[in-house]
Order: structure tokens, then sequence, then C-alpha cells
């Protein structure tokens, strides 16, 4: 079996295309490896910076496609401003893009499946665009408008705050000026430990220790019962799991 989950940081220097992808069901249906459902920690983001999380006004298959046809997507997509330390979780069937200026960390499902639908009229030295998947995107999208399309949380030191508990991986953010230790006896999962922030120290049960600098990650086995994490000085950790379903 695949590794559940891909961790990734992403780092736009220009628009990166108007993307969507499917879910479990649409990818099953279609011989896919799995559908592909993400979220979004803004690492760092120049001001002003953007990025594209749905639609800015309700939507049908025939707005969209009149939209595509003219060359005119990006003005019924919802843009949001980012700042360092912004969540966003991007469900499949959410059309998205990530805006210039924006470091991210991006933890999905994994699964390569993306479907294109505008990269905003680029052609190469040839003249030709990149290939788009218009047709397979549409059963994809989901057209539906929501309230909030960024993840609001409390801000609090030295404790495990929640960001994303979805069927798909669990994240949490610890914010810390001190030491935590972390008790992962009743986790039926590995754990990945991302420095989104500072400098950390992570030690386990068996006295292995590594250091993270921002952006680098450490996964934690399965089989460990508690690690604990040092600040050094301060940090945000990312902290990644999955839930196992227990067998019917």
């Amino acid at each position: 079996n695949a590794f559940p989950l891909l961790i990734k940081i992403l780092d736009a220097s220009d628009w990166l295309s108007i993307q969507v992808h499917p879910d479990d069901a649409l990818a099953q249906q279609r011989g896919l490896e799995g559908g592909k459902t993400e979220m979004w920690y803004i690492l760092q983001a120049d001001e002003g910076s953007e990025l594209i999380a749905g639609f800015n006004q309700k939507v049908n298959q025939n707005i969209y496609l009149e939209r595509i046809k003219d060359r005119l997507l990006p003005e019924i997509m919802n843009y949001e401003k980012v700042v360092a330390g912004d969540v966003f979780f991007m469900p499949a069937g959410r059309v998205h893009a990530i805006g210039p200026g924006v470091l991210l960390a991006e933890i999905q499902q994994t699964s390569d499946t993306t479907y294109r639908i505008y990269d905003w009229d680029r052609v190469d030295d040839k003249g030709n665009g990149r290939e788009l998947h218009l047709k397979e995107a549409m059963a994809a999208i989901d057209f539906e408008l929501a309230d909030s399309y960024k993840n609001t949380y409390l801000k609090k030191k030295n404790e495990t705050v929640s960001l994303v508990e979805r069927t798909h991986f669990i994240t949490n953010i610890l914010e810390l000026d001190t030491q935590l230790e972390k008790d992962l006896t009743a986790l039926d999962s590995f754990v990945i430990y991302l420095c989104a922030e500072g400098i950390c120290a992570i030690d386990d049960t068996v006295n292995e220790r590594v250091i993270l600098q921002t952006g680098e990650l450490a996964l934690i086995a399965a089989c460990t019962d508690r690690v604990l994490i040092t600040p050094l000085n301060k940090a945000k950790v990312l902290e990644v799991y999955v839930v196992i379903p227990a067998e019917s």
C-alpha cells in the first residue's frame, strides 16, 4: 500500500494554474488511485499576496462553461489575501490556485490526479498552451458556495490546537515557547511533525533526537508512545496523522 499522505512545500513565484481534484468516489469510478483532498498552511506570504479558493458567486455549469469559453474564469473565482499562519482546507471538488509570493505547506491524500482548468492564457515559445482537462474536471467540480473558505482557529501557546479534522487526515498546530510532552499511545497512526516556524528538537522514547529547522519534518513511527518537543527559542509545529478506520 502507498503511504496515505503527501506533504509538500510549495513556493509560488507566479500564479499556478486554476485546478480541481476528484473525490474518492469519482477517482474510483475512473480507475484512479484515489481522490485528492488537501489543506494549506501559509508559511510565508508577501504583502498583498493571494490565493484562489472556490467561487465568488453562485455558479452553475452554464455560467462556468461560458467563462471558460470567454477566457474569463478568474472573474468568478474567490480571491483570498493571505498572511503567515492562515489555514485553508481544500476538499476534493473545490477549485483553487496559489498566487505569487505565497510559500505554503500542503498536506494531501496521496494522489497525482489534478485537472487543470485554466492556465492564465500562458503559452510556451512555440505558442502552445499547457494541456487542460476541462472534460475530466466537469464532474469533479463542486459549484456550491461556501460561507467561508479560510479556517479559523484559536491561537494558544504550548498546547495542541486543531486546524483540520477530517476523514483523510488530522492536522494540529503547536505554538511553543516551552517544552511539550505528547502522549501518542492512543493514536493508531504514524505522526508527522513539520516545523512551520523557528527551530525545534524532537526526542522519542528511545532517546533519538532530531532537530527540525523551518520547513523540515520528521516522521514518527506508529509504535512510538510519546515524544518531547522542545522549541529552541520559539517554534510553531504542525502535527499530522491519520485515523485508521476500525475493521467491521
